[in-house]
């Protein structure tokens, strides 16, 4: 996976803008999908589920296809679908889908949703060459956002993991995140991974619907950021956030349990302790 940071200039990563890099990408959707792949058939699913009426919704204009509609297409499980028109039916509404996703969408646990983009639902990776890039810029576009609009970070665990599932590969989207420029990016990451790695010395981290992937991809990622958020620290002395995160990366990598207790569940124990 390329993965040009499409809204910054070479040498000025001042100028880095994520939200430009997601209307780019968005055009860019807009333009590769402009002519939907066609239906060979009326879209046949789970009539329990999804009545006639919604079912002859999804099969016409996707840009008409309300978002109460659209939702419950992408939640519903795979299995409630035709094989063969799955994929087409992402197609013909992913500019639609990103749109759901992005920032002026709805705020949803994406997680789900994107991965029925997965191997065992619309196969992404079997898209023409230039409908998956597009896609993929789009991801690269939504990560950027997620990391510097100060969303709570297991929002963007949510949507790293769905990114993944879609794509097949956890990898290429944390280093994604290691390379977006700039301090606002540095902020967001330090809060990412102070998450991470306190719920992975918790041993509390998971992926709740990408069974394939493994937390220890985390764990071993983690470590490479050591050196940026150092500077951090170093910049910003008062920052216990940045201070807190080393302390658990190197206890991470030396197998230590977490120097904190865990915190869920600990008023009940201290009230039970007081009576």
């Amino acid at each position: 996976m390329s993965d040009p940071l499409d809204a910054v200039s070479p040498g000025a990563p001042d100028s880095f803008d994520p939200y430009a890099m997601w209307r780019d990408a968005l055009a860019e959707v807009d333009r590769v999908f402009a002519s939907p792949p066609a239906l060979d058939r009326p879209v046949a699913g789970c009539t329990y589920c999804t009545p006639e009426s919604e079912l002859r919704m999804l099969g016409g204009d996707p840009a008409a296809v309300p978002d109460d509609v659209l939702g419950p297409f992408m939640r519903e499980v795979v299995g409630h679908w035709d094989k063969d028109q799955y994929p087409l039916l992402w197609r013909r509404l992913m500019p639609r889908a990103l749109r759901y996703w992005g920032p002026e969408g709805h705020d949803v646990d994406p997680s789900g949703e994107l991965g029925h983009l997965g191997g065992h639902g619309a196969v992404l990776a079997d898209w023409p060459a230039p409908e998956r890039a597009a896609v993929e810029r789009a991801f690269r576009a939504l990560l950027a956002v997620a990391l510097v609009d100060g969303r709570p970070a297991e929002a963007v665990t949510d949507l790293v993991e769905g990114i993944a599932h879609a794509t097949g590969d956890l990898w290429p989207w944390l280093n994604h995140l290691a390379a977006l420029p700039g301090p606002e990016a540095d902020a967001g990451l330090v809060r990412l991974a102070f998450d991470w790695a306190t719920d992975l010395l918790w041993d509390d981290f998971q992926f709740w619907w990408w069974y394939d992937g493994d937390p220890q991809t985390i764990a071993a990622w983690l470590p490479t950021q050591r050196p940026r958020i150092a500077d951090f620290a170093t910049r910003h002395p008062r920052c216990k956030t940045a201070s807190d995160t080393l302390i658990a990366i190197d206890h991470l990598g030396t197998g230590d349990h977490s120097p904190w207790m865990y915190p869920y569940g600990v008023q009940e124990h201290l009230r039970l302790a007081a009576s």
